[in-house]
């Protein structure tokens, strides 16, 4: 599982994985869920201090300045745990975002809060990935107007960062006046999402984001992110599902000697393994291979949405009907993999962007 990762990105993973499991049991999950929001906002506080809201700020602005791959070995680890915390929009896509898009002011103001865990940013790229033909946000004299759905990491944000239909990025302080904001229901219950209604609302624009690369980037990061944490999930579900088959009787014998029941861990763990190297590679193209990064993005997020289905059905199958208990639990993990699925892009959005990027559109 470990092929391809430094010493310290091992150690990170490990930290991570101690962290979780002392802090944010499946107890503390079911708490979450059932609307405990001070025990997420424990977990989060803990991740802060573990320095994970840093990881991709550049140094000069208190962040670390890790890589792709360090980022992707944290995403991959908060998917086993099903952690109830932000990440990939607050502390991954908005810091490339403001980097890469930002003027040397805006840096300088929101860079060094995120590092610093002071400051959450809600990130709104569906508008721009694919909007309802009811939604999407305009600009006009320095104000925001229109609707914005399924905001990654945008509950209690203190700061949203959104994007139009063109890719051009936007700063909008979530104290504004203008702005009502509406939960959303989805499957998943150890996170957040929410919609967006904008009544000229004050903005920022990021001025280098006019830059269609800069959004590109952001989004493929996202992308990465939700599939690293997908990978994560998935393994945890292939793990409880071999653990289970050598204790689960039936007819007097352990169900893992069932040949039915071994060709299914076996075809979980066929599919899923590649899929930790292709994360790892997509990362890798991030940092080092541009020309390659964008299809890298599109091809393992589509992938793995795929595969994460795959075993996360199997996996319920293995532990019969067991696996649709809340006591058991394995349903977090089953609907955390449901929405990393849909989020910025399905399968199928996703591999029609791949095709064009390889010319197949002509």
């Amino acid at each position: 599982m470990y092929f391809g990762l430094s010493e310290e990105q091992k150690s990170l993973e490990e930290n991570i994985h101690r962290f979780l499991e002392d802090n944010a049991s499946l107890d503390v999950i079911k708490a979450v869920a059932n609307g405990e929001s001070e025990k997420a906002q424990q977990v989060h506080q803990g991740i802060i201090d573990l320095g994970l809201s840093g990881l991709v700020v550049p140094e000069e602005y208190g962040g670390l300045e890790l890589n792709m791959l360090f980022a992707t070995v944290v995403a991959s680890a908060l998917g086993s745990g099903t952690a109830p915390v932000p990440y990939a929009g607050s502390y991954v896509m908005a810091p490339i975002a403001i980097n890469l898009g930002g003027d040397e002011q805006q840096k300088s103001n929101w860079l060094p809060k995120i590092a610093g865990g002071e400051c959450v940013i809600g990130v709104g790229l569906s508008e721009y990935v694919g909007a309802r033909e009811d939604s999407g946000i305009e600009f006009s004299n320095g104000k925001l107007s229109g609707r914005c759905l399924f905001l990654i990491d945008g509950k209690d944000a203190d700061a949203y960062l959104l994007a139009d239909k063109s890719g051009q990025l936007f700063l909008v302080d979530s104290s504004s006046s203008g702005i009502t904001v509406t939960e959303l229901t989805t499957v998943d219950k150890t996170r957040t999402s929410i919609e967006l209604v904008l009544d000229k609302v004050d903005a920022e624009i990021l001025p280098n984001s006019s830059n269609k690369e800069v959004i590109e980037k952001v989004l493929d990061a996202g992308r990465l992110m939700l599939a690293a944490d997908t990978v994560g999930a998935a393994q945890v579900m292939l793990d409880k599902s071999v653990a289970y088959s050598l204790e689960r009787k039936q007819f007097g014998r352990l169900i893992g000697s069932f040949q039915a029941v071994k060709h299914m861990c076996a075809e979980m763990a066929a599919e899923l393994e590649p899929c930790h190297s292709m994360i790892w590679h997509a990362a890798h193209c991030q940092d080092k291979v541009p020309e390659e990064a964008r299809l890298m993005a599109c091809q393992t997020k589509a992938h793995v949405s795929e595969v994460g289905k795959q075993v996360s059905k199997t996996a319920t199958e293995v532990h019969g009907g067991m696996g649709f208990t809340d006591e058991l639990g394995l349903h977090y993990w089953f609907k955390r993999i449901g929405l990393n699925r849909q989020l910025l892009g399905s399968p199928e959005l996703i591999r029609e962007e791949a095709g064009k990027l390889q010319g197949f559109d002509q």
